[in-house]
């Protein structure tokens, strides 16, 4: 198994284990609004000139798509980078 792919497994095995109860879901309204946060902070990255990479969008696409609740977002950020030994 090739080290990215690793990665990526630990990573996805780490976030689904981090997943709490039923209903560890965003609400359509919270959704929503995290929808327009997410793009806010995409336009405030590139403006800062520190844009935001297609992994790390695609990343916070999964997050909406799936409905995590953001304590779930931050513990898989967390598990991420602590896999790359950034923590």
């Amino acid at each position: 198994m090739k080290e990215k792919d690793y990665i990526r497994s630990n990573w996805q095995s780490r976030a689904a284990s981090a997943k709490g109860a039923a209903g560890d879901r965003l609400t359509p309204d919270e959704l929503e609004k995290a929808r327009v946060r997410l793009k806010d902070a995409v336009r405030l990255q590139e403006i800062e000139g520190n844009p935001l990479t297609a992994d790390e969008i695609a990343m916070f696409e999964m997050f909406e798509r799936e409905a995590w609740p953001h304590e779930r977002c931050i513990e898989y950020i967390r598990a991420k980078a602590a896999d790359l030994g950034l923590q």
